[in-house]
Parts: structure tokens; C-alpha cells; sequence
């Protein structure tokens, strides 16, 4: 992926976008040439129902989740399919 970090991090010491070179496409462009995105992400909170079979089953503002999913594709349907079966 894009080094983000690093990029801000050399940002943060004075180097401009035009002087930072772009290492995905090999040093071709410069940093501030936007990288196309061919993939989407998504991620999905997982709550634990099953965990209380008495409890109200209800998902409300107070539930905290026990954890989360997250998935790739190339649209959003995929990716939203993906998360879901990650659960």
C-alpha cells in the first residue's frame, strides 16, 4: 500500500510533495500524484448476543462490541459480502 507514514513523516521535516517520489509506481511520479484505488474496504463491529440468552437481544446505543471484521474487494457489494462472512 502507500506509506503514508512516511511520507508524513518527511513532510513533517520540510520535504515538499514534488520532492518525495512515489515508490509504488517504481519513482515515476512524485508523492502528490494520487495512487488509483481499485478496491474497497469495509469494516463490520461484532457484537456478542449469543453471549447472554436471556438478555434483550436488542442492539442499543449503550453495547459495546467484542470485536471486529474487516474485508477487501473490488466493489462494495463484495467487500460488505466478505465482512459478513467473517463474523
Amino acid at each position: 500500500g502507500f506509506p503514508i507514514a512516511r511520507i508524513a513523516a518527511k513532510l513533517a521535516i520540510g520535504y515538499t510533495l514534488d520532492e518525495l517520489q512515489n515508490e509504488i509506481t517504481g519513482g515515476a511520479t512524485p508523492a502528490s500524484f494520487e495512487p488509483s484505488i481499485d478496491y474497497v474496504v469495509t469494516k463490520l463491529p461484532r457484537f456478542a448476543f449469543e453471549k447472554f440468552a436471556k438478555a434483550d437481544a436488542r442492539l442499543t446505543t449503550q453495547m459495546k462490541s467484542v470485536g471486529e471484521v474487516m474485508a477487501i474487494g473490488r466493489t462494495f457489494q463484495e467487500s460488505l459480502q466478505k465482512a459478513l462472512r467473517g463474523l
